[in-house]
């Protein structure tokens, strides 16, 4: 089995779920990230939780559900299949997809 780039495919899946709010705004949210949050975009991957917090700063209760997609889009990379977990965050998510993958990876 292929290597698979835990990180990257990450960074891929929210570069494609901020993505769906168009490109303008997407590049906006990775410029306010970094000026008021000091989140690099290749440095989200090792800093999720900051990355979360940042988004629900910036979303407010709409963060929920950017962050789903996020995660369905990482599921959809990886092949595994999602599951609506009610009481899931975005990190228990990741964590789940995670953990799911055949050999054991870290971002």
């Amino acid at each position: 089995m292929p290597q698979i780039n835990l990180r990257k495919i990450l960074l891929e899946a929210i570069e494609e779920g901020l993505s769906s709010l168009g490109d303008s705004p997407k590049q906006a949210i990775f410029f306010h990230l970094e000026a008021s949050f000091e989140i690099n975009r290749d440095n989200i991957p090792t800093n999720l939780t900051e990355f979360s917090k940042a988004l629900e700063k910036i979303f407010g209760p709409g963060a929920f559900y950017l962050e789903k997609l996020i995660a369905k889009r990482l599921y959809e990379k990886l092949g595994l299949e999602f599951k609506d977990v009610e009481n899931w965050d975005f990190l228990e998510s990741v964590n789940n997809a995670k953990e799911r993958l055949p050999l054991k990876r870290c971002i």
